[in-house]
């Protein structure tokens, strides 16, 4: 099983950065995928959440990113992406993906609250002027 994060960067408030989340090794259409970050000093956070195909792929935001990033899942390339938009300063942080393998049915809102069983490595994503 893998999970490979990739897309981060630095911007400036105000910017955009697509974060990309590659998902190898298991069934992906039947497992919640979920983004978390992380900032200096803070506990893991979740930011947004995708449920299984089997749920019709709905999506949860933290109140924190709504409005301004979007979750998507893609079938073809066992893909999820994280468009972020309008980012803040406070956005900074590591990006992780994760997914839950011992609860296939999972709720994205308990994914969101926990994370999963497993994780990717991370992308730093900066949000400074």
């Amino acid at each position: 099983v893998q999970l490979v994060e990739s897309g981060g960067g630095s911007v400036q408030p105000g910017g955009s950065l697509r974060l990309s989340c590659a998902a190898s090794g298991f069934a992906f259409d039947d497992y919640a995928i979920g983004w978390f970050r992380q900032a200096p000093g803070k506990e893991r956070e979740g930011v947004s959440c995708i449920s299984s195909m089997h749920s019709d792929a709905s999506t949860y935001y933290a109140d924190s990113v709504k409005g301004r990033f979007t979750i998507s899942k893609d079938r073809a390339t066992n893909t999820v992406y994280l468009q972020m938009n309008s980012l803040k300063p406070e956005d900074t942080g590591v990006y992780y993906c994760t997914t839950d393998l011992s609860r296939r049915y999972v709720t994205i809102e308990a994914m969101c609250a926990g994370g999963g069983t497993n994780w990717g490595q991370g992308t730093q994503v900066t949000v400074s002027s």
